[in-house]
This record gives C-alpha cells, structure tokens and sequence, in this order.
C-alpha cells in the first residue's frame, strides 16, 4: 500500500499579523468589563476602526479570534499598532460616541456616512415685534424658533415661499427692516405684508404668525377653516380687495396640502429610512416628514460591500442622528442590527421616546416601498454613472500616457481684479465625480502686483505641496493627485513644473490646458513637458471631461473672487474698533445710517443712542476723533 506523504506543517502567521495580534492581547490585561468604546489605530496614530461594546473586554477578545473574523476585521487586525479605549455609563451612551467618533475620525474599515453638508431648516425670529422667516444653517440661537431638518435647499425654498404667499411673512433682515420707509416689491407681489411700513398692525402680524407656526405644526385644515371664515364675513361686509386677498391665501393653502400632504396615518413627525443594495455598494435614502409634510428626501452612498442591509442600517442610523435631532418615530425597510440598543440610544439623545418601526402593510409600508424604490433608483444612476467616469478616466490615461487611470485628479486656476482679492482655488475629481470636500481656497497674501498670474501659481503651489509633503510625505493618505491641470499653455507648465522641481516633487504628472483661437471651447491645446502639444476632436467624450474640469475650476475661482470682493466692500469702519462687537455695530448704524454718519456724530449724540452707553459712546468717538474725545 503506497503511504501518502505527511503534509507540511502549517506556516506560522506572517510578522505583521503577529503584531496586530499582540497589539489587542497585551491590552485585554488592563481592559475593564464595563460599557465604552474602543479605537484601533495604525502605526501613524490614525483610526483603522471604532467600535463600542457592553463589556470592553470581551468585545476586543473576539479580535484575537482571527479566523473567526471577516476579511475586512482581519486586514483591520493586522494593521493595528495601538488600542485606545473609552469608558461609558452605558451602551446607549457607547453607541453615540462610537457614531460621533466615526463621522469625525472616519475611519478605514467602519461603515462611514460621508456627509459633510448641514441641514437647511427654518428658522423665525421671536426677539422681534415682526418676527422674520428665513433659512438656516448652523448652530441655533436663542430667541428663535426652528422646523426641519429639509433634505435640500429646494425643499426648504419651497415651503419658504409658500409662508410667504399665504401667510405674508417677512424674509428681510432686521437692518433691512428698520430702514425701509416705503413697500418693497415683496409686498406689490403679495408676497409680504409690508410691516415695516405699517400696512399691518403689530397684533394683525402676530396672527399671522401665529398661523403660520400652526401650519408647520400641520395643522393645515383649522387655519384654512378660519380663513375661509374671514372671506365669508369680509364679503358680507362688502370688503371685496380684502376677501379677494384671503380667497388667493386660501388657494396657496389648498395648493400646498394637495403638493407634500402626505397621512402617514395619523404620523405627523417621522423619517422613511430604505436601503438597497447593488454590486458591493449600499444606497440608504432618507425622506424626512415634519408636521405631516414631505420635506424632501436624499440619498446617502456607503461602500463597505461585506456588511449586509441589517448591519448598514443599524450604523447609519447612530450617524445620521449624531447632528440631527430624531423624530419620534422612524420607518425602516429593514430591522437593523440591535434595533432595541440604538431605539434606547436615539431616546437618550431626544430627551423622549423614539420608536423604530418596520411596517407590514398600509400607507407606512407604501411610503417605505416608495423610499426603496428610490434608492434602487439613485444607486443604479450612480452605477451607471461611475461605468461612465471609469471609461473617461481610463481615456484621460492613455490621452496623458499615465500608467494606470487617475484616481484623484486637481484642477487650479486663480481669479483677481488686477490683482486685487486675489484667489487660488483647487478642485479635484476621481471615480465619483467632484470630490467637493476636497476643493480649496487660498487667499493670496503675498505682494502680487498687476495680476502676475505667476507668482500667484507659485504662493498656491508651495501652500498645497508644502503642507503635503509635511503631513504626508509618504503618500498614503489617498490626497496626493495622480494628474494636476493648470489653466495655461507652455509658459505656464514650465512655471508650473520648476515651482514643484524645487519643493521636491517631481513626479506628479502635470499638464496645462490653453484654451484655443480666441478662447475658443472645443479647440482647446494639451501641454506636457517633452511631448508636442495635441488636441482632441470636437466632438470627443475625453474633451467634454477636460472642459467640465477646467470650467469647475473656473467657476469655483470666480465665486470665491465673488465672495471676497463682497466682504472687502461690505466691511464697515466700525469693524476697526476695538471691544465693538456686532450689536453695538448694529444699532449704531440703525440710528445714524452709516458708517460715516457714526465717524461724524458728535459724543453728545453718540451717548443719546439708544442702548450706547457713555463709555462705548467715549470708545467709539475716541476711534474717529484720537486726543479729541470730549470729557
């Protein structure tokens, strides 16, 4: 009988899972067993991932267990070099400060929601005698009341204007408001009730108000019984301009509820949350409803292509609400990984309960089907569209003679007014498109006189490469570009080449886009160092892509020019002067009208303004008048 060979003895792990794994055992030692969260960190002292845990102990004992863990947990075990950890009172707690740790951190092998934009929501002055409606984005104040969050500024815009058609509401700044002594065109268009000029008494806005706060509290049906109400009695009393102008409220009213009224039976407050998944990427999208109406919907893209539907939502759910406040009740296409824990931490978070609900049939499953349906929808587009980008980037590789297609490509270009406010912007794009969050502004500070488009190249390159060679100089971090586009023809690539020569950075692919005959689009001319210049046919995919690029960057240098030139012209004398902070600014300028009415007023008149004091009031003479204040 023929005897089989022995099989080899089994390879002992490579060094580097040896590390990892010492890494993790050497902290179970001193790790305690109660609630908190913990970090693995790589050999840079960057977050490879964050988790939370009941036990701490026991919950980082499961990564010694490595061929229990999926691929993603074990490549994460691998890389790690430090444990950093941190305690909780309990779970709930755990799970939010693991969601804040990972939108801020975001690290590597964590489901991350990549979304750096705030919500747009409403916001209406109560410090006011005619309190204003307006956007908002930011942290709220005091003295304000709010409604949202919107998805979008489209969503929010919309509802502003119906505020304004059908409850007449101001949208203009208080400045603004105080100075006015005639209607604006608000009014003429029956948009505005024009109190800044009297047409409505102080008691007749605050009903206004007062309705409007109850509409965005849906309660849409009383408001337009009562209008209906005062038609009727405006026309028995023969007041026809006035029932006609509550008749047109009536209609925007009817208009609005037959547009975003949606029951949700008998749901005022709630978001539709749905996922869907497709090729290794997840799209969650969100449709939020406030007072009973659609305030918009958006889609979020998460690429952890291992982790099920279960496991996506349960993480996108902590993130979502780490800066919004939940509703008290979400509607989800899928029951997420410990829905009872996260249901137990949103409470916490909202100081009441919030309940999460899969439904089975009515119009809350019809409203969470229509939420899958877009995110299949909008995960398709995006597919779809990334095959698209895949392609042109792989022609942008062959048209350069790059040795693979760019991952990460910038796009430069400056704005000035013969050198004034001058600006440097950077763009950049890769497979998914722009990538928004990479774009910069550079305010150029040294001495650029005429517009010397050259020295300006000089100060953004150095700001740009200087910082990445500090903070990165071995390039993993994924923000060194693999091509860099400059607006300009052979002067400025040789400009452009011997600035990134002398910091050190030879080896970035760099090519100047000179705009053709008469800054004709479509003729454009491709420079590279060592090679003829080339164009492309007009009507070439790879030209369109080039041409979105250069104009991106262009767009976002004349914006940027834009906003800067208007804060330079909008800035004020009073900005000048020391301990003045923006209220005292405001009423000084609410009662003289200017800046140079404040410089010439006399300290007597100074000291009469209402809310300034004698001592501003000496402050702010002494600014415009040094060795002369009076007193």
């Amino acid at each position: 009988m023929t005897q089989l060979p022995e099989a080899p003895p089994p390879e002992a792990p490579p060094p580097l899972v040896m590390e990892g794994l010492q890494v993790i055992e050497s902290a179970l030692a001193t790790l305690p067993l109660s609630p908190g969260v913990y970090r693995m960190l790589d050999a840079k002292g960057d977050a490879l991932y964050v988790g939370k845990a009941r036990a701490l102990r026991r919950r980082v004992y499961a990564y010694t267990q490595v061929g229990k863990l999926p691929e993603r947990l074990r490549r994460m075990v691998y890389e790690t070099r430090h444990l950093e950890v941190m305690t909780t009172g309990s779970e709930a707690e755990a799970l939010l400060l693991e969601a804040n740790l990972i939108k801020k951190l975001r690290p590597r092998y964590n489901i991350v929601l990549r979304d750096d934009k705030s919500y747009p929501w409403l916001v209406m002055t109560e410090d006011h005698p005619f309190p204003q409606i307006a956007k908002h984005r930011g942290e709220r104040r005091k003295g304000a009341s709010y409604w949202g969050p919107f998805a979008s500024v489209w969503a929010v815009n919309q509802t502003l204007s119906a505020l304004q058609k059908v409850f007449l509401l101001r949208t203009c700044a208080d400045t603004v408001f105080d100075q006015r002594d005639r209607p604006c065109l608000l009014h003429q268009i029956k948009r505005c009730s024009a109190p800044c000029v009297e047409r409505v008494s102080q008691d007749g806005y605050r009903e206004l108000v007062e309705e409007a706060k109850q509409f965005l509290s849906g309660q849409t049906p009383s408001i337009q019984q009562h209008l209906a109400t005062e038609m009727e009695a405006a026309a028995e009393k023969l007041e026809f301009e006035r029932a006609a102008a509550l008749r047109d409220r009536i209609r925007g009213l009817t208009y609005m509820q037959g547009r975003d009224r949606v029951n949700l039976d008998g749901v005022d407050d709630a978001d539709v949350v749905a996922v869907h998944q497709l090729a290794g990427q997840s799209c969650v999208q969100v449709f939020f409803f406030r007072g009973g109406r659609n305030n918009g919907n958006r889609p979020y893209f998460l690429s952890k292509g291992e982790a099920g539907p279960e496991e996506v939502l349960g993480s996108f759910l902590g993130q979502l609400y780490d800066d919004l406040p939940p509703p008290p009740r979400i509607l989800l296409s899928q029951e997420p990984e410990e829905a009872a824990l996260i249901a137990e931490a949103l409470t916490l978070k909202a100081g009441r309960r919030v309940e999460l609900h899969r439904p089975q049939r009515g119009e809350k499953r019809q409203a969470v089907e229509h939420a899958e349906t877009n995110a299949r929808e909008a995960l398709e587009r995006r597919l779809a569209e990334g095959t698209a980008q895949e392609a042109l980037l792989a022609g942008v590789a062959r048209l350069f003679d790059l040795p693979a297609p760019p991952e990460r490509i910038e796009i430069y270009d400056n704005s000035h007014i013969q050198g004034s406010n001058a600006y440097g912007v950077m763009v950049a794009a890769g497979p998914a498109g722009f990538l928004k969050q990479a774009y910069r502004k550079f305010s150029i500070k040294g001495d650029i006189k005429g517009g010397d488009d050259f020295a300006m190249m000089r100060e953004v390159f150095e700001r740009r490469f200087g910082r990445a060679l500090k903070e990165d100089p071995d390039r993993t971090s994924g923000t060194w570009p693999d091509l860099v586009l400059i607006d300009g023809g052979a002067g400025q690539l040789s400009a452009a080449r011997i600035i990134l020569e002398e910091l050190g950075v030879e080896d970035v692919p760099l090519v100047g886009v000179a705009k053709g005959p008469d800054r004709d689009a479509g003729r454009e001319w491709f420079h590279q160092t060592g090679r003829d210049p080339l164009q492309l046919p007009p009507r070439d995919p790879v030209l369109y892509y080039l041409q979105r690029l250069r104009d991106e960057a262009h767009r976002f240098a004349i914006t940027t020019h834009r906003a800067g030139r208007s804060k330079a012209i909008t800035k004020s004398e009073l900005d000048e002067i020391p301990g003045v902070g923006p209220a005292v600014k405001r009423k000084l300028l609410n009662h003289f009208g200017s800046a140079r009415g404040v410089r010439n007023a006399a300290l007597p008149d100074l000291e009469n303004c209402p809310g300034i004091g004698p001592a501003v009031a000496r402050k702010v003479h002494g600014h415009f008048h040094p060795g002369g204040t009076e007193g």
